[in-house]
């Protein structure tokens, strides 16, 4: 990839993987309010294009964020003005339209507030044993909202939620992976390599049934599993009338990896 300008989200596409990358390195890739909006944007491109089976989410640096640009975002927000653009796709899975292809993050250094809440709506967390979490928001007479004031609490349990989210003290990785807010802890520098290991395998899966997969977890865990119970059996026989499930078959069958095509 050609140099990126500095305050930027980069879009890459490896394969079937989409790459979206944070750029403020010298400023903790701390988010301006255009690279919220961008942000959005990216993860609509993603959703939109076909070819593209997984997200990889990153930030360049020491750094995944250190939260928002607080100078440079706060005039916006006072003025009541939306950072996910109406109807696009909203990395919090708050405020917009929910991705409905699998996201994998890869963390470092601070990952704060906005950080922190993106790890909690990502699929999978790959974070370097040197990541810091925290939640900041009380101590500038607000409080989390990118989902953290909600998702904390059901991942973490209510003790430990309420720990840090009333305090805004940092919680360290160990914590987070007991938590269950990260899901593989390895050495500074080799999270991006990991993230992108996981994507791969990711990627090789039927496209449809690995979406049918998230869909049906997100059903069971925002409307409750009688609500995931309903939908099993409907997607379950909508799946097995695509070409992906013959080819699962053949290709066990046929003692051979599989080709899925996404139909």
């Amino acid at each position: 990839m050609s140099e990126i300008k500095e305050g930027t989200i980069s879009r890459e596409k490896k394969g079937h993987i989409f790459l979206i990358g944070v750029h403020r390195a010298t400023k903790m890739n701390a988010f301006t309010w255009d690279m919220l909006v961008d942000l959005s944007r990216a993860f609509g491109q993603y959703e939109e294009d076909r070819e593209m089976r997984c997200a990889v989410m990153y930030a360049e640096g020491d750094h995944f964020t250190a939260g928002l640009d607080l100078g440079d975002v706060a005039p916006h927000v006072a003025k009541g003005e939306p950072f996910i653009p109406e109807g696009a796709v909203d990395p919090w899975a708050v405020h917009g339209r929910m991705l409905s292809k699998p996201l994998v993050i890869a963390v470092q250094g601070r990952c704060y507030t906005l950080g922190t809440e993106l790890s909690m709506a990502a699929d999978i967390v790959v974070a370097a044993a040197d990541t810091r979490f925290a939640q900041l928001e009380v101590k500038r007479g607000i409080f989390p909202f990118g989902g953290g004031t909600i998702r904390l609490a059901k991942t973490a349990g209510w003790g430990n939620a309420m720990r840090y989210l009333l305090t805004g003290d940092e919680f360290n990785v160990q914590d987070a992976h007991r938590f269950g807010l990260v899901q593989e802890v390895v050495p500074p520098g080799q999270q991006l390599e990991k993230a992108l290991e996981i994507a791969e395998k990711i990627a090789a899966q039927a496209p449809l049934a690995v979406q049918a997969t998230l869909a049906l977890a997100k059903t069971a865990t925002y409307e409750g599993f009688a609500a995931g119970v309903r939908e099993i059996m409907p997607k379950l026989l909508k799946i097995m009338k695509t070409e992906d499930a013959a080819e699962g078959v053949m290709s066990l069958i046929e003692r051979r990896p599989a080709n899925f095509k996404g139909r």
